[in-house]
C-alpha cells in the first residue's frame, strides 16, 4: 500500500485519480474543495496550494500534481495578468509542492512524481499561447528534475487532449461541439477522466520502473496523425 498525495484531487482527472487509489492505497487529497467521498484511505487537507501554506505528511510515495488551467483567448486579449496567473497554477504551484515534499519522497517505495501538460504544447493551437506556455514549462520541469532525480524519484508527466471534465465544460457544452471535437480527432474521440487516472497508475507503478523524465502525450491521433 503506498502512500500517493494527490494535488486537486476534488474534481476532473484528479478526482479519477483519487477514486482509483482510495481501495490499494493511502491517499492524501490536497485541494480547495472536499472530493464528494468519504473512504478510511483518505485524508482530505482543505486549501489553496499556491497561497497556504501545505500539511505536513509523513510518508509519501507519490506526488500526482493535477491543478490546470484553460484560458483561451487571442494573443491580443490576453493580459500579462492572465499568462502569470496561469503560469502560477499550473508551475509555481507544482513547483512549492515538489519542494516542500521531495525530502519525504525520496524516502518513498519507488518513489515518483507526475505533473500534467497538454497536447497543445506540441500541436501549436489558436488561443493557446497562455496554457502552452505555462505546460511548457512543466515539460522543461519534468526533463529537468528527471534527471536531476535519475537515481533517486522517477519523474514524469501526461500531456492529455481534452478531457470532458468540469474544466472543459464550455468547449463541450452542446452535442454539436461534442461531435465537432470528435471528428477533430483522427482515432474519433477525446478523453474521459478515467482514462488518463489509467495512465496516471501505470506511471506510479512498478510496471513503470525503467521510465522517468517522459511526457507522455494521451492524444487520440491529434499530434500524432495528419489524416
Amino acid at each position: 500500500m503506498k502512500n500517493i498525495v494527490i494535488i486537486g484531487g476534488s474534481k476532473g482527472i484528479g478526482n479519477a485519480i483519487l477514486l482509483q487509489q482510495l481501495e490499494t492505497n493511502m491517499v492524501h487529497n490536497i485541494s480547495r474543495n472536499p472530493p464528494e467521498v468519504s473512504h478510511p484511505n483518505l485524508t482530505h487537507y482543505s486549501l489553496d496550494v499556491l497561497k497556504d501554506e501545505l500539511p505536513q505528511i509523513e510518508n509519501i510515495d507519490t506526488l500526482i500534481y493535477c491543478p490546470g488551467s484553460i484560458n483561451l483567448k487571442p494573443i491580443g486579449s490576453l493580459s500579462i495578468d492572465d499568462f502569470r496567473n496561469d503560469f502560477e497554477i499550473n508551475v509555481i504551484g507544482a513547483v512549492k509542492t515538489i519542494q516542500k515534499y521531495l525530502p519525504v519522497i525520496k524516502k518513498g517505495i519507488d518513489p515518483s512524481i507526475v505533473l500534467f501538460s497538454t497536447v497543445a504544447v506540441k500541436l501549436g493551437m489558436p488561443f493557446h499561447a497562455s496554457i502552452a506556455t505555462a505546460k511548457g514549462g512543466i515539460e522543461g520541469l519534468v526533463k529537468s528534475l528527471g534527471a536531476e532525480l535519475a537515481s533517486v524519484v522517477r519523474v514524469n508527466a501526461i500531456a492529455p487532449t481534452i478531457t470532458e471534465t468540469s474544466l472543459s465544460a464550455g468547449i463541450l457544452r452542446n452535442d454539436r461541439m461534442k461531435e465537432n471535437m470528435v471528428e477533430r480527432h483522427p482515432m474519433k474521440n477525446y478523453l474521459k477522466p478515467e482514462e488518463v487516472a489509467n495512465m496516471a497508475d501505470f506511471l506510479i507503478s512498478e510496471k513503470a520502473k525503467s521510465i522517468s523524465g517522459q511526457v507522455f502525450e494521451m492524444d487520440y491521433g491529434i499530434v500524432t496523425f495528419k489524416i
